[in-house]
């Protein structure tokens, strides 16, 4: 995913038990387009107090080598009060990390574009789900989907699809696409009424919960 599309202003909370891996995430973000390092704190912090203090957009939170134990505080990714795009090493604890309330689940070995880019997601209310993860979460996301698309999309829906999901306007789709506007528009509509959404946000949700789209 293209970090150029990322908002100026997402602040980002860095949450880990490690003190290197926090500092670690926070010099990598701190360098990537779109990311403002609002805070650090440890997972034994109390995370409610510490988003208001930080006012973050959205955190990222790394469950370190053993998930299980971090998770034990899984409560505290709702005590939050924002979106959280949880780290892990494998896809072992990636059902229970979602069921607690994480909106994002990566590997702790992604790319720092491809971390930017899902907190930037996340941060505008889409889940983002690492495709190593799909096997494992995919299902479970399925079975609380709204209805299979009405008709199925062209792959020239796909396209535009993809790019929607990216945060791109009409114009900067058309222009990636080598289409006109009004084009685009016509296909963002029947997008639209093919995944029964009533705005761009929803069918992109909606589309990923089918799994026609990974972020």
């Amino acid at each position: 995913m293209s970090t150029s599309l990322l908002p100026e202003s997402v602040r980002v909370l860095v949450v880990a038990e490690d003190p290197l891996v926090r500092a670690g995430l926070a010099t990598l973000l701190a360098s990537q387009p779109g990311c403002a390092i609002a805070g650090q704190v440890a997972v034994d912090a109390e995370l409610a107090n510490a988003a208001q203090v930080y006012r973050p957009d959205v955190a990222v939170w790394d469950l370190g080598s053993n998930p299980t134990r971090a998770l034990e505080r899984a409560n505290s990714i709702r005590d939050l009060g924002v979106p959280v795009v949880a780290l892990l090493p494998d896809e072992t604890d990636a059902a229970e990390a979602w069921a607690f309330g994480a909106r994002g689940i990566l590997l702790r070995t992604a790319p720092a574009e491809n971390l930017a880019a899902a907190l930037a997601a996340a941060a505008q209310g889409l889940a983002v789900i690492d495709p190593a993860f799909a096997a494992v979460l995919l299902p479970a996301v399925r079975d609380q989907s709204p209805a299979q698309p009405i008709e199925e999309l062209t792959p020239r829906e796909l396209e535009v699809l993809r790019l929607m999901a990216e945060g791109q306007s009409n114009k900067t789709i058309a222009r990636a696409l080598g289409i006109s506007e009004h084009t685009v528009k016509f296909h963002v509509n029947a997008i639209l009424g093919k995944l029964n959404a009533s705005s761009r946000t929803e069918a992109v949700v909606h589309a990923t919960r089918l799994g026609l789209i990974l972020l």
